[in-house]
């Protein structure tokens, strides 16, 4: 998975106006209590990080998995 389709299916997912901040501000236990955008910066796959953000937020993102 490209960052762009990560971005794309997080905007989807949380809204255009949510997704920012929560790429930024809102830390996974999945991912080591990393946000997202720290997830990214480490080298972490999107594909890894779009299965936490599944795991942590099951509801919000059924549609696209």
């Amino acid at each position: 998975m490209r960052i762009s389709d990560l971005r794309e299916r997080l905007t989807l997912s949380f809204g255009a106006d949510w997704s920012p901040s929560f790429c930024k501000d809102i830390a996974l236990t999945e991912l080591g209590s990393k946000s997202v955008d720290e997830s990214l910066q480490l080298g972490i796959e999107p594909s890894d990080i779009w299965r936490a953000v599944c795991a942590a937020y099951p509801m919000e993102t059924s549609k696209y998995r």
